[in-house]
């Protein structure tokens, strides 16, 4: 292991962390009350995510690189159903309610799954970059990954709590914007 392993490994996490961030950040405009426990738990899903995505590719190139290639077209489309179910939700919710309220957060346990998912599932094929990787260095870059994407998902919910105080009312009809945003950035970006 080498200092360029390392510069490389955190450089692949901050661009998979991107669409982590953004949700992340929607998370913590629709909910600007949000507690320091949630705003851990969402960046520990998706640094948990974006950490087994690659593993998971790492994995298939090693054992059924046949079923991974089929299924790979099909992520740009999940991701925009995904994303755009939640987002639609949060459009809605944001629509009807007002304010700053405990209880109104879209960011729930099973949300945030969708969510890490969601945002993570593009990168799987990150496991065909590594895929030259032993298995403990494969590992180690996924860790990497994962504190680097925790971090900037800390940051990106405290962006977005800092903004939907500011917002209030329309603090969910913008998550909710910002999330089939996404799901439509995916889409385009994996079909073209």
């Amino acid at each position: 292991m080498n200092a360029m392993f390392l510069v490389n490994s955190a450089a692949l996490g901050a661009g998979l962390a991107m669409d982590a961030f953004s949700v992340s950040m929607a998370n913590g405009l629709h909910e600007p009350c949000m507690k320091k426990g949630k705003t851990i738990a969402i960046a520990g899903v998706f640094a948990f995510f974006q950490a087994a995505m690659p593993m998971l590719g790492w994995v298939c190139v090693h054992t059924i690189v046949e079923m991974f290639g089929a299924f790979q077209k099909f992520i740009p489309f999940i991701a925009l159903i995904l994303l755009s179910l939640i987002g639609g939700k949060m459009l809605c919710e944001g629509i009807k309610n007002k304010g700053c309220e405990e209880n109104m957060g879209v960011a729930t346990f099973s949300a945030l799954l969708v969510q890490g998912v969601a945002t993570s599932i593009d990168a799987l094929s990150t496991g065909f970059t590594i895929s030259d990787y032993s298995a403990v260095m494969a590992l180690l870059c996924a860790l990497i990954i994962a504190t680097v994407t925790f971090i900037i998902c800390i940051i990106g919910v405290e962006v977005g709590k800092k903004f939907g105080t500011r917002l209030a009312g329309k603090a969910g009809i913008l998550g909710g914007i910002i999330l089939i945003a996404i799901g439509i950035e995916i889409f385009i970006t994996g079909i073209i």
